[in-house]
């Protein structure tokens, strides 16, 4: 499918593996210059050479999001690679359970990773959007149905709020901002938290109408067309990508 973005410049965080890992490589798919960030440098520059060898452009960048300023220094390396940004994508982050008497220190880590570090840099760049007339921002975050303590939950509900409040401002200078909410999408994560078939198929048989885990393309397609042009009147939205798996209609 043709999402008209070639000649569009995008970054993309948490992209050394799963849904970010898939987001980058379809957007070079489509004829968008990608910044893809993450600590994990040499997995980037894998994703580099298989893009480049299917006529792509990914240029990898280092990011560690628990470092000070990583958010202005990235914004700014993106610059420097592809002069301005068009496309964020926020994938980066992480869960976070706690206990009840869980630290200040773990508290503070949980929401910089999950909420101050993708508003940081959404910020870096979002003036930029407004003066180009043209921008998408696309958070990934996750339930609003936390079943026990955990400090991801948090950020992820802290960026829902904000990411709507900022959204009717900037709507009228041509920048969108949505949240999507994956459910269980194959990944390194998922992977640790469900080591068996046995156990993944246990929990999609039970809480999930559709029956399995998603696969990262089939998240990528919905924040591939949330960046498009064909989704110029959807903004402050939060849309899940889960198989049926939350329970509430609202």
């Amino acid at each position: 499918m043709d999402f008209d973005l070639k000649g569009r410049t995008a970054l993309v965080t948490g992209a050394s593996q799963g849904i970010g890992r898939t987001i980058a490589r379809m957007l070079a798919s489509q004829g968008v210059r990608v910044v893809a960030a993450a600590r994990r440098v040499e997995e980037l520059q894998k994703l580099a050479a298989q893009a480049e060898a299917d006529g792509g452009a990914i240029f990898p960048v280092h990011y560690d999001l628990t470092q000070e300023n990583s958010a202005s220094r990235l914004a700014e390396n993106t610059s420097d690679l592809v002069g301005h940004v068009d496309i964020l994508m926020n994938v980066a982050g992480g869960t976070r359970p706690f206990p009840i008497d869980a630290s200040r220190e773990a508290w503070d880590e949980a929401m910089t990773l999950n909420f101050f570090r993708p508003r940081e840099l959404a910020h870096c760049l979002v003036d930029g959007m407004r003066e180009r007339g043209w921008g998408r921002i696309v958070n990934f975050t996750g339930t609003s149905e936390p079943l026990d303590l955990n400090g991801a939950a948090s950020g992820k509900a802290a960026t829902h709020a904000w990411a709507k409040g900022l959204s009717r401002i900037v709507a009228p200078d041509g920048v969108t901002i949505n949240s999507i909410q994956p459910g269980r999408i194959h990944s390194e994560q998922i992977g640790r938290k469900y080591p068996t078939a046995e156990k993944e198929q246990a929990f999609a048989k039970q809480y999930i109408p559709i029956g399995r885990f998603g696969e990262p393309e089939e998240i990528a397609v919905v924040a591939l067309f949330l960046a498009s042009p064909l989704a110029c009147y959807i903004t402050g939205a939060v849309i899940p990508v889960d198989g049926g798996l939350r329970m509430f209609a609202f």
